[in-house]
């Protein structure tokens, strides 16, 4: 499979590296003020990690250029339902994930499950803290957002969420879940939600290590999105059920 990457930082990097020892070829490596057209020439499928502001413009020049574009960005999803619906109308190919991290979708669902068994009992409030590098741009994370996302979706007492960093430590009403963003060196990921009552709490964490899994997870989806048409999450590759799209 011939990739075209989109960003060359430390994760574009350490992508190359996994698809290089599953036997791809890197067809270009698309930096900032490249040009994305030639850069896409020749591949059969583009991978982007850059930033927020650039992701829609990315992705709407792999549309154009016909390429399947997995896209690990996180940060512009007030753009999702617009890009969605260019992608559907014009057969072209999306791949979107938070995080790709097979560990963190399992995560996912753990979330999910964890916040049904607790549905009933209103004793056990939820917060949610995460863990990133310093150079990580948006806060909360992408991951994050679809913790409390999926959170919410089953936990009828919180209908929204709210980041202390972003709302200047207000205090959070009995419907807000807490996101507590913090921003430490060379921290890779870590998030934890905690559900705690008077008398006990219950924590469950996913911690990344490296950036390793981030990078494989994102070449099986290049890997799985060949040769489909339309919008796909890793929920969609791992066989789970997708709320989001």
């Amino acid at each position: 499979m011939k990739i075209a990457l989109i960003g060359y930082g430390k994760m574009g990097q350490a992508i190359e590296n996994v698809a290089l020892k599953a036997g791809h070829t890197i067809v270009s490596r698309v930096h900032a003020n490249d040009d994305i057209q030639l850069g896409l020439k020749g591949a059969d499928v583009a991978i982007e990690f850059t930033n927020p502001d650039s992701a829609k413009s990315n992705i709407l020049q792999c549309f154009e250029a016909k390429v399947p574009v997995v896209v690990g960005t996180t940060g512009w999803y007030a753009h999702f339902d617009e890009l969605k619906h260019i992608a559907e109308t014009n057969a072209h190919s999306l791949f979107y994930a938070s995080n790709f991290s097979l560990g963190v979708n399992i995560f996912f669902e753990l979330n999910k499950q964890l916040a049904t068994l607790l549905n009933p009992h209103a004793m056990y409030n939820p917060t949610m803290e995460e863990i990133h590098h310093t150079q990580k741009k948006d806060a909360p994370s992408g991951t994050a957002i679809t913790l409390a996302e999926g959170l919410i979706s089953n936990l009828d007492r919180k209908k929204t969420w709210v980041n202390r960093e972003l709302s200047n430590n207000s205090l959070n009403n009995e419907f807000e879940l807490e996101i507590i963003s913090k921003r430490i060196s060379e921290v890779p990921g870590t998030h934890s939600i905690t559900y705690k009552s008077d008398i006990d709490e219950i924590t469950i964490t996913h911690q990344a290590y490296n950036r390793m899994g981030f990078a494989i997870g994102a070449i099986k989806a290049a890997e799985w999105i060949r040769g489909k048409i339309g919008v796909y999450t890793m929920a969609d590759l791992l066989g789970f059920e997708n709320k989001h799209s």
